[in-house]
């Protein structure tokens, strides 16, 4: 009689951008502890904004972390998307199963996915053959309520875990709209919509009377499709948008080839 091999758990990543003591890391690290082992690679320091940014010419430490009580953490002194590279060289010394990062402190919605290191980090899981996904919730508060984004993220993942064709350079934007879980109509699959920004620059003036300037703006959505995240989130839905770092205009490739000669 042959032994029933025990199926292995799987390694589940988890990172962000708002520093590993923020709220909303330890929300996800909650979400997804009963799905397979996690270990925390996360910045010691909040990384917002900072993009696909990596650290060159400047050292990285690693600190071992007691942030989350039965869990594998550590801290790194680098952007979200060295935590992913250190946390696959030094500390799992192999790619992890699937890679979560967030629940981020506000929207990565639209365009908002180009300058988010929450969705920088799990973009680069997905460039390592690593399926990801980015949380969010529109909530910029510290005290934001993060109860019903960790159950989504808790549904999302299992529905990622149990895929049999699972693309390897899966990634997935998620937001959460912040309202009572009971007004959460459900989940869209969705498009990014084309929104972005409308910014300026406010020119002040320090105490010696020297001018700085603070970054202001306006978000602006120009898209008026009912299939975008925008759409969905204005409408009380969980909206995830599959994304990918491969950046190629591949119609307009095809109508330079046509026209274009060289």
């Amino acid at each position: 009689m042959s032994k029933t091999s025990k199926k292995k758990e799987p390694v589940i990543l988890v990172t962000n951008d708002d520093g590993i003591n923020a709220p909303g890391i330890r929300a996800l690290v909650e979400a997804v502890k009963g799905l397979g082992k996690v270990v925390v690679v996360a910045p010691d320091k909040p990384q917002s904004g900072m993009g696909h940014a990596i650290t060159i010419g400047q050292l990285l430490r690693l600190q071992k972390s007691n942030a989350f009580e039965g869990v594998e953490a550590y801290s790194c002194s680098g952007t979200p998307v060295d935590c992913v590279k250190i946390a696959v060289d030094k500390i799992l010394h192999r790619k992890p199963d699937i890679c979560v990062s967030g629940i981020n402190h506000g929207a990565n919605h639209s365009i908002n996915v180009i300058y988010s290191g929450t969705m920088s980090a799990a973009l680069e899981a997905s460039i390592e053959s690593i399926p990801s996904i980015g949380f969010s919730l529109l909530d910029l508060s510290i005290d934001a309520d993060f109860s019903a984004a960790g159950k989504y993220a808790s549904i999302i993942v299992q529905k990622l875990l149990s895929s049999k064709t699972l693309d390897k350079h899966l990634c997935l934007n998620v937001n959460i709209p912040a309202v009572e879980e009971k007004l959460i109509k459900g989940i869209k699959i969705c498009r990014q919509a084309y929104a972005k920004y409308e910014e300026e620059f406010d020119e002040r003036k320090d105490p010696h009377g020297k001018k700085y300037y603070w970054l202001t703006g306006e978000f602006v959505n120009f898209d008026k499709g009912k299939d975008t995240d925008v759409w969905a989130l204005k409408n009380n839905y969980v909206s995830v948008v599959p994304v990918q770092f491969d950046l190629t205009n591949y119609k307009l490739k095809q109508q330079l080839e046509t026209k274009w000669k060289f």
